[in-house]
């Protein structure tokens, strides 16, 4: 038997954050959502339906790209209301490992079956936090202590705040840039 998945009608600001153009959802569509970090949805519009991973804005909010840098493209002006269908319970999409964290893994073959047997939620939480710094010499660290967090067996990132906005391009102290 198929597993009842809940529609929601998310409702947001559009707005551009460090260049990048933005929904901001609203605190009524935020409280919705399953979780206060990453959240995996199907949204549903005329086209169809497609996946995509609302990310926290370390304000207890949530929010998504729509600048065509990830599945959604959306022509609107700063200050316009959208209205997102979306179901919950969607299947975490593959995450897009940055060249820097894959050229580790490849460099270490014994964690090869490991990284596969993580959850794709669980690598996006590696990749995230790896991702969270715009600081070469951070991001180097996180790439070399993943690596030995992941040989030691852990599964996920330690001391991660899930609920952090982590895009370096748009986060300021894990917090989503007004």
């Amino acid at each position: 038997m198929a597993e009842k998945r809940e529609t929601i009608n998310l409702t947001g600001t559009v707005r551009t954050a460090a260049g990048r153009r933005i929904v901001a959802f609203d605190e009524h569509s935020s409280r919705q959502l399953p979780s206060r970090g990453q959240v995996a949805v199907d949204v549903m519009d005329e086209t169809g339906i497609f996946t995509v991973v609302i990310e926290p804005d370390g304000r207890k909010g949530h929010w998504v790209a729509i600048d065509g840098r990830g599945p959604l493209a959306v022509d609107a002006a700063d200050g316009q209301t959208l209205e997102l269908q979306v179901a919950t319970g969607a299947d975490w999409p593959e995450v897009l490992v940055p060249a820097d964290l894959a050229q580790a893994l490849e460099e270490a073959p014994e964690l090869h079956d490991t990284w596969r047997s993580l959850t794709p939620m669980a690598r996006w939480e590696w990749v995230r936090w790896v991702g969270a710094t715009k600081n070469p010499a951070t991001r180097s660290r996180r790439v070399e202590v993943s690596i030995s967090e992941l040989r030691g067996g852990k599964r996920r990132p330690c001391c991660f705040d899930l609920s952090s906005c982590t895009d370096p391009d748009v986060a300021k102290g894990g917090k989503l840039m007004s």
